[in-house]
């Protein structure tokens, strides 16, 4: 093997292709589905209730020990956790984060027998629910910890040896954290440059980290690293297990954020940083496919954080709207603001029945929940976004002056324009939203490609085109007669949804226009073939549609459920009523936009703009950026600036 130079020669940035890109993405897709899906199904226009209904339930001593647990974290938050002073200061105390520690927050979903809580993934997201109220930050803290950080990718991917070393540790004592963006690479992990040289039984890192969450205070990290290929190495993106005191690894900047002030998150930069081969997770090459199989159920957390600010927002919205008159009544009882408040009610209801659902079938492990799991967190992000922004318009002046200065005029302190603040980054955070509309079409039309993908691929022979024109006209004559009739057409069907408020109609909504969706995908697929991944306006708005139907069906299963245990059951049937009501326009809407849409003519408009021919729109205005270069150097070398890592202890 050849040595490692002292010294690193500029690097050369992957340079790749669109193609390239998308096949890099691709060979990192879990490629079968081994278990059924309900959001799968439903993009085919096969709607499955079975998958769903009655609604699953955790085991009684899950129960047992996350309510249990709950109630702890609950008094800690309520004695021990002062949101507003981590504001203030930008940064969570390490008292804080110790009591966390003590508590065993960092170990909720650890199995007992590493020392941790070994908490359901529903009682994990509570939790997270729970004290991202009290802190988003610390809210922040933990799932970037457990979710995407050093535990879920061993427990899924590590040897016995690598549970029984770090798995302990990150249950008590040593916060994790992931890193995968670079300051040039955001989305497109084909060209990541950090690299990892074998040189006897280590690996040597060299490369730099943007955006670590947790980075600051980390002990343990998992890096994603290119492995180059050689003799006896496959090469390709690995992850690793780093100790982030290692020599070498320097926090170089902790950033600073519009939201989420106490959060931890910095650049990392990793100097020829030897690492054990015994501590790379999987194999070479496997790094996409260990993150993205991670995300799987990673993804819930933030949503679970949204159903907080979810509940938070209408707790404000209903005390001030009571409290709050213009013209003679209350504000809530002017249609303006009751319409705010009534889609605020109707969607944390929902919010919460998607997140419920989901993490309830990823904790029974029967069905494939990839779709379920990445349509929450889209869904969560963008809907608590809208209820925090509609909350800071129902308390007008006040949601827009800060907690602190409403505090010191003698009004009650409602960080209103913190909540929004701190939920905007969601729906960047985990996949922006724009990138969960690409990976979820992808997995939404997985079956069309995989009889008929190589009917569209331009590099595929005649022959192979041939081939897949039999075999996709063989899936097409079986399919597509199903989408025609089906039981959301006979008023009878989901008769056990009638209960006083009848959620029957909802539901024959969903299974009549899961086929609608299934047959716009279709004609959009022999419309544009090979140009359909073009499509981006065209396939959020399917992914939307199939979100808000996704959602229906969650918020009419649990007002069931609810019914069903005699808790709030009648209530909870008039917030899914409600919400399927809303949910509905918004999808008449999605679909009118399917085909009469403004894309065409946007994109020229955007090839203009590049162009330079709008400049003259831009006059008249100061520009107060400094002219500093818009991506930071990156360039693999000894760090020159003061390590900036601050460890808890």
């Amino acid at each position: 093997m050849s040595a490692v130079p002292e010294t690193p020669a500029a690097p050369s940035r992957p340079t790749v292709t669109e193609r390239e890109a998308r096949q890099v993405a691709e060979a990192a897709r879990e490629q079968d589905w081994r278990k059924p899906s309900f959001a799968k199904e439903l993009f085919l226009g096969r709607f499955r209730p079975d998958l769903i209904h009655p609604h699953p339930l955790p085991a009684d001593e899950d129960v047992r020990r996350g309510e249990e647990f709950l109630a702890k974290l609950r008094d800690f938050c309520e004695t021990r956790v002062d949101g507003a002073l981590i504001e203030r200061e930008a940064r969570i105390p390490d008292e804080v984060i110790n009591g966390l520690k003590e508590l065993g927050a960092l170990g909720m979903k650890i199995d007992i027998k590493y020392g941790g809580l070994g908490l359901t993934q529903v009682y994990y997201n509570k939790a997270l629910a729970l004290v991202g109220s009290a802190s988003p930050a610390i809210g922040a803290l933990l799932s970037a910890h457990q979710s995407i950080g050093v535990p879920q990718p061993l427990k899924i991917f590590g040897t016995r040896e690598q549970k029984e070393t770090f798995l302990p540790r990150c249950a008590r004592t040593d916060i994790s954290a992931f890193l995968l963006t670079e300051p040039d690479v955001g989305s497109d992990p084909a060209r990541l440059a950090t690299t990892a040289v074998p040189e006897g039984d280590d690996y040597v890192l060299d490369g730099v980290k943007l955006w670590t969450t947790n980075g600051v205070v980390a002990d343990l990290l998992v890096v994603m690293a290119r492995v180059p290929r050689s003799e006896g190495h496959r090469g390709g993106i690995t992850a690793f297990v780093v100790e982030a005191d290692s020599e070498g690894v320097t926090v170089e900047n902790r950033n600073a954020f519009m939201g989420l002030r106490g959060l931890e998150n910095g650049v990392t930069r990793f100097h020829r940083v030897r690492v054990p081969a015994s501590h790379r997770i999987g194999e070479e090459g496997q790094g996409l496919k260990i993150a993205l199989t991670t995300l799987n159920t990673g993804r819930l957390s933030l949503p679970a954080m949204c159903v907080g600010a979810g509940k938070w927002c209408l707790k404000i919205a209903r005390e001030w709207s009571a409290e709050r008159e213009q013209w003679g009544k209350p504000v809530a009882l002017h249609e303006a603001v009751g319409s705010k408040i009534a889609f605020i009610a109707a969607a944390t209801f929902a919010l919460e029945a998607v997140v419920d659902l989901s993490s309830q079938m990823a904790d029974e492990d029967r069905n494939d929940i990839r779709i379920e799991a990445a349509l929450a967190k889209l869904y969560g992000s963008e809907m608590a976004w809208l209820m925090a922004d509609e909350l800071v318009q129902i308390r007008g002046g006040r949601g827009f002056e800060t907690a602190d200065s409403l505090r010191a005029r003698g009004e009650r302190a409602v960080p209103a324009e913190q909540m929004l603040r701190d939920l905007r980054i969601n729906r960047i955070f985990e996949g922006s939203t724009e990138i969960m509309h690409l990976l979820i079409a992808r997995e939404a039309v997985d079956a069309h490609l995989s009889v008929a993908g190589d009917l569209i691929d331009p590099d595929k022979s005649l022959g192979d085109k041939a081939r897949a024109g039999a075999s996709a006209g063989a899936f097409y004559a079986r399919w597509l007669p199903r989408l025609v009739a089906g039981p959301g057409q006979l008023p009878g069907s989901y008769g056990e949804f009638k209960h006083g408020i009848d959620l029957s109609p909802h539901l024959r909504y969903v299974e009549r226009t899961s086929r609608k969706l299934a047959r716009s995908t279709f004609y959009a697929m022999s419309r544009w073939q090979g140009r359909m991944e073009t499509k981006q306006g065209f396939l959020g708005r399917i992914v939307d549609i199939g979100a808000e139907l996704f959602a229906m069906s969650a918020a009419c299963v649990r007002a069931e459920l609810l019914r069903s245990r005699g808790d709030h059951g009648r209530e909870a049937y008039q917030l899914a009523d409600a919400f399927c009501h809303q949910a509905r326009l918004r999808v008449e809407e999605l679909f009118g936009r399917l085909w009469s849409n403004t894309d065409d003519l946007d994109r020229k408009v955007v090839k203009n703009v590049l162009g330079g021919s709008y400049t003259w729109l831009e006059d008249g205005v100061i520009d107060p950026s400094d002219d500093g270069p818009w991506i930071a150097d990156a360039t693999p070398g000894p760090s020159t600036r003061e390590n900036a890592r601050r460890p808890i202890r």
